[in-house]
């Protein structure tokens, strides 16, 4: 294997931040989408596009520029947006209820994950940390 060769390190949700305008549970819902269209549930052309974004060969934003990707994403989104357009403005609304509700489930697990990596975290002071100490 050639020396220069380095292998694409895998994606966390910080890498959709930019795409989600820095927002936190926005990311996480991106990924997780990312994730269920890396299963195949989309076809094999997604489940690739999927596969090499959440792999780090590629950018959401450059895959989406890929005219196969790009096409299939299109034919899969069709029956969707036809549902939408056949939906009342009630059931738009609850739908719409229906997300809300599931980006504040988000928002308390990523609150619950944080609270608890700060749970892990040393309390007391490192020796030599460098606060609190002053030349004057």
């Amino acid at each position: 294997m050639d020396a220069s060769f380095r292998s694409p390190e895998p994606v966390d949700e910080s890498e959709f931040l930019e795409m989600t305008q820095q927002d936190p549970v926005q990311a996480r819902v991106l990924q997780k989408s990312l994730n269920h269209l890396a299963s195949g549930l989309a076809g094999d052309t997604l489940k690739e596009m999927a596969q090499d974004v959440l792999a780090g060969r590629i950018s959401l934003r450059d895959a989406a520029q890929v005219s196969a990707y790009a096409e299939q994403a299109v034919e899969h989104s069709a029956p969707l947006a036809e549902k939408w357009a056949s939906m009342s403005d009630a059931e738009r609304e609850e739908l719409a209820e229906q997300g809300q509700q599931q980006l504040n489930l988000e928002q308390r697990e990523l609150d619950e994950e944080r609270r608890a990596r700060a749970a892990e975290r040393p309390t007391g002071r490192q020796r030599h940390d460098g606060r609190g100490w002053s030349a004057y």
